[in-house]
């Protein structure tokens, strides 16, 4: 009986992590194809802005409904905001660094999806793992394993030939700047790294909860992002109201982004690397496809090859580090075994 309940449990545990997993490949997937069809097909073209701001909300409310579901009840949830947020300006200021370089990050994708095809995009947009890996080694003082190194290199290789000779897409009647969407996913990727590594670090100095953080995160991404709407098109949105050109499938892109954030804190804490790395490969294999079927995507040599590579590198990337004290006391013990007589 002990045997099939601990089965049982092992099996809900396989099955949420899929599931989880599965969640976030197909939001990180459907966000970027349906991003890339708001850009370069509708015809009033929305603030993007506006969305990154809209985003920053959502992300909110969310959080405050983690929080309350964790804490158990309303009352918790009010002293704890009053704790951390009301009596704590200098956590609030903290967070706000995180938030600021999210901001640039978000409003970064729509610059590179407005273009870039999707595909190229989810490609080169893994140049977050040698961003992040940097930061990580410069930051929390980490280091890395040869074959992390290795992997590094070959995925900058993979995304160097993604990029040697762009793709073309035939439905795409939108003027495009490829320099300009590479030089978006650049500053993406290098605010991705260090904007991760500094939330992480932030939440390993004190045992405060993921949700009051990331509550304290979305209250500063309000004000930046909403500050960055005065500042870049604040005219035309008086002009034009602050949902001008929104349409329901503009709300789907805020709604996979408000969520895209949400799923991939669940998958940091319930899975490990590899799994994470099946989940990228899956959704770069998943945008070619949908931009070869919608935006008439036409695939070159290079393309395939690079994108291989990229997979590949995530693979090897995910994998643990060895135990190489382990194998010198294994080696070890086993040269001080008697010799066995022939």
């Amino acid at each position: 009986m002990q045997l099939a309940r601990k089965m049982a449990t092992e099996n809900v545990s396989l099955l949420f992590k899929v599931y989880c997993l599965s969640v976030m490949t197909l939001v990180a997937a459907t966000y970027t194809v349906t991003l890339r069809y708001t850009r370069t097909v509708l015809t009033k073209m929305y603030f993007a802005t506006t969305a990154v701001c809209i985003t920053e909300v959502i992300k909110l409310i969310l959080s405050l409904g983690m929080l309350i579901r964790d804490s158990g009840s309303l009352s918790r949830t009010l002293s704890a905001l009053q704790e951390h947020i009301l009596r704590s300006p200098k956590e609030l200021l903290k967070l706000s660094v995180p938030s600021l370089v999210y901001a640039v990050q978000n409003n970064m994708a729509f610059v590179a999806l407005s273009n870039l095809d999707a595909a190229v995009y989810q490609v080169t947009y893994q140049l977050k793992i040698p961003s992040t890996a940097l930061c990580t080694v410069f930051m929390l003082n980490r280091s890395l394993s040869k074959l992390q190194w290795a992997s590094v290199f070959m995925l900058c290789a993979g995304v160097t030939l993604v990029q040697w000779k762009p793709v073309e897409t035939t439905k795409v009647q939108v003027e495009q700047n490829p320099v300009l969407g590479f030089v978006a996913i650049a500053i993406a990727v290098l605010c991705s790294g260090f904007a991760g590594v500094y939330f992480e670090k932030v939440l390993k100095s004190s045992e405060t909860s993921l949700w009051v953080r990331n509550i304290q995160m979305y209250i500063s991404g309000i004000a930046v992002t909403a500050f960055g709407v005065y500042v870049t098109d604040g005219a035309q949105v008086m002009e034009k109201g602050f949902f001008f050109g929104y349409t329901h499938w503009v709300w789907f892109v805020v709604l996979l982004a408000s969520l895209g954030g949400l799923y991939t804190s669940v998958v940091v804490k319930y899975t490990d690397n590899i799994m994470k790395g099946f989940s990228a490969a899956a959704a770069i294999v998943i945008s070619t496809v949908a931009s070869m079927l919608l935006f008439g995507l036409q695939i070159t040599p290079t393309f395939v090859s690079g994108a291989i590579l990229v997979c590949i590198s995530i693979y090897y990337y995910g994998l643990p580090k060895q135990n190489t004290m382990t194998i010198q006391q294994t080696v070890t013990e086993k040269s001080k075994q008697p010799l066995e007589d022939v």
